[in-house]
């Protein structure tokens, strides 16, 4: 239970949503060619390369992401405190903590990536011709519940998660990765 509330706190916001995100367009990006070609169809073997694809991409990104924000606020915070070594502050118990947390964040946003990309793949191997439907329908949700949650307009946020979608799904379409 404390793993989970732990994830919905809204300091992970930003690691969820972009795990999630790009799980569901690298998906339809690297798999449109062969979900809309004359052999439609994905297999689970594919489906799987691709999540974890999306879950190390989506990790190595974000770790490189957090960790150079959080290195730069030790920095500044030596500049305010006008410590006359810079770096020094990175070499202590606080240089290991933001390295923990900068892992830690990676972690969600890559568990979220290949969930992302593992889903509407999965519903692929029993379905193609839902697999972009599904995920298409799994960012407008996205959408909706962050327009709610930003106390924005849902049906935009919807629209404009779907539309982007739609819009990768065509690139993915045309560069036949897959």
């Amino acid at each position: 239970m404390k793993i989970l509330r732990s994830l919905l706190n809204p300091k992970n916001r930003l690691d969820m949503v972009a795990g999630i995100c790009d799980g569901v367009l690298t998906a339809l990006t690297l798999v449109a060619g062969k979900l809309l070609g004359p052999e439609a169809g994905v297999t689970a073997s594919l489906a799987l390369r691709v999540a974890v694809a999306a879950a190390i991409s989506g990790a190595f990104i974000f770790f490189v992401a957090h960790y150079s924000v959080l290195r730069a606020e030790l920095v500044e915070a030596e500049r305010q405190l006008n410590l006359t070594e810079s770096g020094r502050m990175a070499t202590t118990h606080l240089g290991r903590a933001i390295l923990t947390e900068a892992v830690c964040q990676a972690l969600v946003t890559s568990l979220c990536s290949f969930a992302g990309a593992l889903l509407p793949l999965l519903v692929g191997v029993l379905m193609p011709m839902l697999t972009i439907i599904v995920a298409l329908v799994a960012l407008g949700m996205l959408g909706a519940f962050l327009g709610h949650t930003v106390h924005g307009r849902p049906l935009f946020w919807a629209v404009g998660l779907f539309v982007g979608g739609i819009a990768l799904t065509g690139v993915g379409f045309y560069l036949r990765i897959v």
